[in-house]
């Protein structure tokens, strides 16, 4: 038992690390780890976030996941998705799983954008499992053309 008591304290000594260079921006593992609650961090939902020349796009996986359960918030440069998704089991204990990799519960997901958006224009459309979040860029973070004066 000492072992295992030993792993759960390097686990999450581990996390700390990986919150301290986070808040630096920096991102620390390069793949989602595990779903076991309490044991690993996981990300939830997986986005992309992608760009035009006016707007920033994301796309969150969120396949079972009650669509009015989701909220969307933006903050300057910050987007972040909740939400809760449902057991797909409801009534069996726990003890009776062989395995349970998918998992549930509430989620906060909190995505740093590149650049300050439009809060007043976001739009978000969930369709086929995937929320799709249309992001205006704020007029001061689009790129102006500047005329050159030849003289």
């Amino acid at each position: 038992m000492a072992y295992w008591g030993t792993l759960n304290g390097m686990d999450a000594l581990r996390r700390e690390i990986d919150r301290a260079f986070e808040d630096f921006g920096l991102r620390t593992s390069p793949f989602r780890t595990a779903f076991l609650p309490g044991r690993t961090g996981r990300r939830y939902p997986l986005v992309n976030v992608y760009e035009d020349k006016d707007a920033l796009y994301a796309e969150a996986l969120t396949p079972g996941v009650n669509p009015e359960s989701l909220n969307v918030s933006v903050v300057r440069n910050t987007l972040t998705v909740s939400g809760e998704k449902q057991a797909t089991v409801n009534g069996v204990k726990a003890e009776a799983f062989h395995r349970n990799e998918r998992g549930a519960g509430q989620f906060t997901r909190t995505v740093e954008l590149p650049l300050e958006v439009d809060p007043s224009g976001v739009v978000a459309n969930y369709n086929d499992g995937i929320l799709r979040i249309t992001l205006p860029k704020a007029e001061e973070a689009k790129p102006q053309q500047i005329s050159v004066n030849v003289a």
